[in-house]
């Protein structure tokens, strides 16, 4: 019983729910989602970690960043997740996915050595 109620509390929330339809189209790093959510990094962290614990997220660390990925591996979440992420219209989240572009586009996609003082973003 616990499992499903954390289930439903972590698709209670508005930002978890923000923070599923940027995943559905694969895998963000943490600073991606607090660039598209305009919001500090601890309460995206404690969002993400809600989904998790709920069985929704995989995460990778690659460095001291950390990258997140729908988990599709149970069949009742990844129904429930489907079901609920196509009644969510592109409208009501387009100012997220305006955001995380024009982050995408400014972010480097190649690493380069920057000293750590002018080293500015994340994951690059």
């Amino acid at each position: 019983m616990q499992d499903l109620m954390n289930i439903f509390k972590a698709l209670s929330e508005e930002t978890r729910l923000r923070i599923l339809k940027l995943l559905e189209h694969g895998e963000l790093c943490v600073c991606d989602i607090v660039a598209a959510l305009e919001l500090i990094q601890p309460k995206v962290s404690f969002h993400l970690n809600v989904l998790k614990e709920a069985g929704f997220l995989k995460d990778r660390k690659q460095g001291r960043w950390t990258h997140y990925r729908i988990d599709d591996s149970d069949f009742f979440r990844r129904f429930l997740l489907m079901s609920v992420l196509e009644r969510i219209h592109n409208k009501a989240v387009s100012e997220d996915n305006k955001r995380l572009d024009a982050f995408m586009q400014t972010k480097k996609t190649k690493a380069t050595v920057v000293d750590i003082e002018k080293r500015r973003g994340c994951c690059g």
